[in-house]
């Protein structure tokens, strides 16, 4: 890649700002093309460092560690909104923790009294903790100040995106026409924000593939409670039972939050395929495209290193 090549990259989620943050301060001149800055399914993560659901697993260890590097180097500085939290993972049916918690600061088996009632198991560790809406913020103040710009218009096609050296594909769920990828679901996320009553602590559930979830994850003034995964379901409008349902589950686990404030809904459709897609596509027409989308609830767990093999691709080209 050149200096000042001119990259085009359409999206504005997790993935997209990571993706021109990496370009712009490699020396590219970086335009940001969406519809949505930032994009409404990134603002409504949680969120928490850790692979979730994603595959393929060589890869997805290999990005989630790098981006894990780069969490904990951001945690230094509190205006990024990373922190290093600690809190349990927890889960009713005994199983044994996920391979990558085990590399993780702090980590041990929990004791029983450390359960809440009705878990068999749970693990103990320190993990990144995103505070979505100040990240992303600071995203765009790294991308700004790096040179790139941000072009807010929706697009009918990649090609729309031109001209350019090459298009970086960040459309998330977007991608399922653009592309077009026919293999692209949402999963349907809600989460509900609320006051924190002096959590500091995150709490989260092992609940495998039920689409319902339960976590909360504290960030400063606020908790994040979780949640749904809903398998089809991209529709963003607000789910009252669900809420209440997010809530009822939270507080049965910690019963402070049952007299919490609600703030606000944030609903997400998670981008999904049976593999997060990143690899370099020659158009008929001569335009390289490199994609990057496809990764379900881990977009801001791989953010960093699908980002950094983006880039690569686009070297590479």
């Amino acid at each position: 890649m050149t200096a000042g090549e001119r990259v085009v990259v359409v999206g504005a989620g997790v993935a997209g700002l990571t993706t021109a943050v990496v370009l712009a301060e490699a020396g590219a001149s970086v335009q940001v093309i969406a519809e949505q800055v930032p994009g409404v399914t990134s603002l409504a993560a949680g969120a928490m460092w850790g692979p979730y659901l994603v595959e393929p697993k060589d890869k997805v260890d290999r990005w989630g560690q790098r981006s894990l590097e780069v969490f904990r180097e951001l945690a230094v500085a509190p205006s990024t909104g990373v922190r290093l939290t600690s809190g349990i993972e927890a889960s009713r049916t005994a199983e044994a923790p996920p391979d990558w918690a085990a590399t993780l600061p702090g980590f041990r088996p929990c004791q029983p009294a450390e359960l809440p009632a009705g878990f068999s198991a749970g693990h103990r560790f320190t993990v990144p903790l995103i505070d979505m809406p100040t990240y992303l913020a600071h995203l765009l103040h790294r991308l700004d100040a790096a040179g790139g710009t941000v072009d807010l218009r929706r697009l009918a096609s990649l090609a729309d995106a031109g001209p350019a050296s090459v298009i970086v594909n960040c459309t998330g769920l977007g991608a399922r026409e653009m592309v077009p990828d026919p293999d692209l679901r949402p999963i349907r996320g809600q989460h509900v924000v609320v006051t924190n009553p002096g959590l500091t602590e995150f709490f989260s559930e092992d609940t495998g593939p039920s689409p319902d979830l339960l976590c909360f994850y504290p960030h400063g003034d606020t908790v994040v409670l979780g949640g749904t995964a809903i398998d089809g379901e991209g529709d963003l409008a607000p789910d009252d039972k669900a809420a209440a349902d997010i809530l009822a589950r939270c507080a049965e686990i910690e019963p402070r939050l049952a007299e919490a404030r609600v703030l606000e809904h944030r609903i997400g459709a998670r981008p999904t395929r049976a593999t997060v897609r990143v690899e370099a596509e020659r158009r008929e027409d001569g335009t390289v495209v490199v994609h990057n989308y496809g990764h379900g609830g881990a977009g801001v767990t791989l953010s960093w290193g699908c980002a950094e093999e983006a880039q690569r691709l686009v070297g590479e080209r």
